[in-house]
């Protein structure tokens, strides 16, 4: 046991190392322009020299963090999804931006304006994704992703979602998508999956009595509902979780919501959380999905 924990310690350590190195680096990378990384994404990205590819995308790793969102949004992330979805990107690469992305989600790595961890994040979950198809990470690996991306929405106080001049944020809907990626890895049971439900469940409703906006209930809904069909829980278990997520607290009761701007709030964000189950979840040709819809009906049925 002490072994392992010195050993998970020592990968700690590694990673944080890791990701400072790539984020101090410039954005653009050295040798390529503004232009030219615009150029690429109009060629979807298409570098035919192998360990080219492999280099850039190492070096975009800092872009993910620029206030520029067509550096940060159009070409690091495009990029990133292109050749992770192409199977472009080898494994020691796949690794290194494991490694290199993991400690930005923590809150002592937070960069003041905002946009490491959510956009760490979304890469995060197109890593996540190549593992679900193509296993490449460890058991220890995928438990600590979880982790992060768990502790990550259950501490997430920005909620800014989209901004004119800026571009996105939106670490909530970012963080749901990694989360739906690692509820649909067959390689978590249920207690992972368990730890997926109780972080959805902490941001269905900030506690801030702020008024989600932009999707953010839809995106949390969609790893709820593949766990949903992962079958892995009785209908007992649903209920409780339901039961939990419809819960009027700290107000007495749904009643009391209507006199002040956190109770509305509450509602709001309940209430879109609860209608997209609902909606996906009703009429489904997934026997699964379809015999919850009234459950979910039930409960947001209590919200008047």
């Amino acid at each position: 046991m002490k072994n392992y924990r010195t050993a998970a310690l020592l990968a700690l350590a590694l990673a944080a190392t890791a990701q400072t190195m790539a984020f101090a680096a410039p954005c653009p990378p050295p040798g390529w322009s503004v232009e030219q990384l615009t150029a690429l994404k109009a060629k979807q990205f298409e570098v035919s020299d192998d360990a080219q590819r492999q280099q850039l995308a190492l070096a975009l790793v800092p872009c993910l963090a620029s206030p520029n969102p067509v550096l940060r949004d159009d070409v690091a992330f495009e990029a990133y999804s292109t050749w992770l979805r192409g199977s472009k990107l080898d494994k020691a690469t796949r690794e290194t931006l494991y490694a290199s992305l993991l400690p930005a989600l923590e809150p002592a790595h937070a960069d003041s304006d905002g946009f490491r961890a959510p956009f760490s994040a979304l890469v995060l979950s197109e890593l996540a994704r190549v593992d679900r198809i193509e296993p490449y990470l460890s058991i220890v690996q995928r438990q600590d992703l979880l982790d992060h991306a768990t502790a990550y929405l259950q501490t997430q106080r920005d909620y800014r979602g989209f901004d004119q001049q800026q571009g996105w944020r939106h670490g909530i809907a970012h963080d749901a998508d990694l989360l739906m990626q690692l509820g649909l890895n067959p390689a978590l049971g249920k207690p992972q999956l368990d730890q997926i439900l109780a972080a959805i469940a902490s941001q269905v409703a900030p506690s801030s009595g702020h008024f989600y906006l932009y999707g953010e209930a839809e995106r949390l809904a969609r790893p709820a509902l593949y766990i949903m069909g992962r079958k892995l829980h009785t209908e007992a278990e649903w209920d409780a979780w339901l039961q939990q997520v419809s819960s009027p607290a700290p107000f007495t009761s749904w009643n009391e919501v209507f006199q002040s701007q956190a109770g509305l709030a509450k509602r709001h964000n309940t209430r879109a959380f609860l209608s997209a189950l609902y909606v996906e979840t009703s009429g489904s040709k997934y026997d699964q999905l379809a015999k919850l819809a009234p459950k979910i009906k039930t409960a947001l049925d209590t919200l008047l």
